[in-house]
């Protein structure tokens, strides 16, 4: 299973700085520095320091030099992993350093040498106490009546019991599906009240897949951190999950009168590439700008501090309330009293307290206009309005495949968050960004412009070179252009993202399998490792391909989850898949077992239910390539303290019996 122990440091403090999944990764260089080397100097680091990101984009590798000259007299002697973590944090806080352009030094650096002797003295990570309690309420609030949470409830904002709570997954994944319904199938958590690890790291390993699944970003965190229940990671992904949830609402599917926001085609076009934070601020200053308010507010956090915002936006929205107080207030704490004090009447959960609004809380302060704006809009029901933004919606089959790439790339950790696929891939940066990714060193970075690009045709650029990279990838691109991409034709462009998508996989499982000699992975392959896995397991269930019209109940997958680890499926809970209520059950739950396992996966039931060739082929290749990934790790289904903390992302998958012959 995917059940590990992290990296362990003697030093507590210095354990403390670094997130598991980042531990493991520089774990990886300094064992390939002294595989490489023979033993690891001070010497040898330059050029492994220079390729890692924090340090990269600042420091160059004589600088980094200059830097461990400064630090010892002997650049040859050798140093332990310690050692190599406080080098690491000592060159970021000089790269943060350079680029603050700080002519003050740091109190990191007075003394030179110290760093390699001693702990660090870089900030440790600190936790907002009022976001804390906010999210707190928020939990108490919607889980009071979760049939196995209520015990625990209500949380006291004042202890640490949310993150001792925190530490068996069950709050976590339970919080997912408020977030977003029907994300996890309850069945599939473990809720036992003495939960074994094995028990618990799958729950956390079911949080964080499920967790990517409805966008959140969780690629500095792993299993571990949320076992030991790191406060500021644990109540960064709660930050996440609340914010989700509460700006569900902000797009032109759920809320199509958003379209009031805009005065024609082509900034409906702008609106619908806006992430849902700037569609609120768009929300707030179109109203604010109906009251009279002059201001153009840009951000959560400074614009909002004297209240006067608040006070004029409650005027637009609900003019029964007498704002008047609020805004002949001098002090700004009274003030944002009297704010929330009329907010209260509309039945807006108080996300903010007094403090919050005068100190700039940015995530509050977004919270709280969230609700603001699910408990009274504001906007109109143009019906000529809303028919058009009603048109310009996609279809199902289209909403779903936009919906996986979009997750799929934002599960990658590329720099730029994306929004909506169509619109945002048309500059081809961030097509750019996924292809050096995957495909290190493919791009040409001097040759392409970022964000924001004025010149339409520094867009052609962009996207041109990133369909000459498609076509030596061997991808089928026949016909195809640069300024396609550039135009939002939808159809090619989801056909590029799926050829990225499943070059990924595919290359995933040709790096596992140390047998394959270079030979490339087929979907026959995979094929041919899923029907020999459920044979093996003494199972009738056989496919023929992917688009196999047996697959829609479900009992294949369920199979073959079974034959990759016998314990992960509670037969108990299957249903014969005869009628579409039945398969949707196995299907929903084929997706949270998958996820349980380790496998990140973006696909919906109805993906499984309709059979979507694309789709059951990304759930195979995920099973598939955990199951080999358990093998190269090491990690023994009966022991959940052996291997690494690092969940496999098995967006994609492979296997040793594992070995196609066809």
């Amino acid at each position: 299973m995917s059940s590990f122990v992290g990296v362990v440091i003697s030093d507590p403090w210095l354990q403390s700085q670094f997130a598991q999944v980042e531990l493991h990764n520089l774990n990886s260089k300094f064992l390939s520095a002294r595989k490489q080397h023979g033993k690891v100097t001070l010497e040898v680091l330059p050029p492994v320091m220079v390729k890692l990101k924090a340090v990269a984009s600042t420091l160059t590798r004589d600088e980094i030099k200059d830097i461990l000259s400064e630090s010892s007299s002997d650049l040859g002697d050798e140093i332990d992993f310690e050692t190599f973590l406080r080098v690491y944090l000592n060159l970021q806080a000089r790269a943060t350093e350079k680029k603050g352009h700080s002519k003050t030094p740091s109190p990191f650096f007075k003394t030179s040498s110290s760093f390699l002797k001693a702990p660090t003295t870089t900030l440790r990570h600190t936790i907002s106490e009022s976001e804390k309690s906010s999210y707190v309420s928020h939990i108490n609030s919607y889980l009071k009546e979760d049939r196995f949470l209520k015990k625990y409830l209500p949380i006291d904002p004042s202890t640490n019991a949310l993150f001792d709570l925190a530490k068996d997954g069950v709050l976590l994944c339970k919080l997912i599906n408020v977030a977003v319904p029907g994300t996890i199938d309850e069945r599939a958590i473990n809720t036992k009240s003495d939960l074994n690890p094995w028990e618990r790291n799958e729950n956390h390993t079911l949080c964080l897949n499920s967790a990517k699944a409805i966008g959140c970003t969780v690629v500095n965190i792993g299993t571990q951190d949320l076992v030991e229940a790191r406060p500021h990671l644990v109540l960064g992904l709660i930050t996440q999950i609340v914010k989700i949830q509460l700006l569900a609402d902000l797009n032109l599917k759920k809320t199509p009168q958003l379209v009031e926001l805009v005065e024609d085609s082509k900034d409906v076009e702008e609106l619908i590439s806006l992430s849902p934070e700037k569609v609120l601020l768009k929300w707030m200053n179109f109203h604010l700008k109906k009251a009279g308010y002059k201001k153009a507010v840009t951000n959560f956090s400074s614009d909002l501090k004297d209240g006067e915002a608040y006070a004029h936006l409650l005027n637009a929205l609900a003019p029964e309330l007498d704002t008047t107080k609020a805004l002949e207030a001098k002090n700004p704490k009274e003030r944002a009293s009297l704010i929330l004090e009329q907010a209260e009447k509309l039945d807006c959960k108080r996300y903010v307290t007094p403090k919050d609004i005068v100190e700039g809380s940015p995530n509050l302060n977004l919270a709280f206009v969230a609700q603001l704006f699910q408990h009274r809009n504001g906007l109109s029901v143009d019906t000529k309005k809303i028919s058009y933004a009603e048109m310009m919606a996609d279809d199902a089959q289209t909403s779903r495949e936009e919906r996986c790439f979009r997750l799929w790339i934002n599960s990658l950790g590329i720099d730029t968050y994306v929004n909506n696929v169509f619109e945002d891939v048309r500059t081809g940066w961030v097509l750019l960004e996924v292809l050096d990714k995957i495909s290190p060193g493919t791009v040409n970075w001097k040759q392409a412009t970022k964000p924001p690009i004025l010149m339409p045709f520094r867009k052609v650029e962009n996207c041109n070179q990133v369909i000459s990279i498609g076509k030596e990838l061997r991808f089928s691109l026949v016909n195809v252009a640069g300024n396609d991409i550039v135009q939002g034709n939808k159809k090619l462009i989801l056909a590029f993202l799926w050829q990225l998508m499943r070059f990924t996989m595919l290359q995933l499982l040709k790096n596992l399998r140390s047998h394959s000699q270079g030979k490339e992975i087929t979907d026959g392959d995979i094929l041919y490792w899923a029907n020999g896995k459920v044979k093996k397991s003494c199972r009738e269930s056989q496919i023929d391909s992917f688009k196999d019209k047996s697959l829609a109940n479900g009992i294949f997958f369920l199979e073959l989850l079974r034959a990759v680890e016998p314990r992960v499926v509670n037969w108990s809970l299957v249903t014969k898949g005869e009628t579409d209520e039945d398969k949707k059950l196995n299907a929903t739950y084929i997706i949270s077992v998958a996820r349980k396992l380790g496998c990140s996966i973006f696909l919906l039931p109805e993906d499984i239910m309709e059979v979507n060739q694309k789709m059951i082929l990304t759930l195979t290749a995920s099973i598939m390539y955990w199951s080999l990934q358990r093998k190269v790790d090491g990690s023994d289904p009966s022991n959940p303290t052996s291997g690494s903390d690092k969940t496999p992302d098995a967006s994609i998958g492979g296997d040793n019996q594992d070995t196609p012959t066809s």
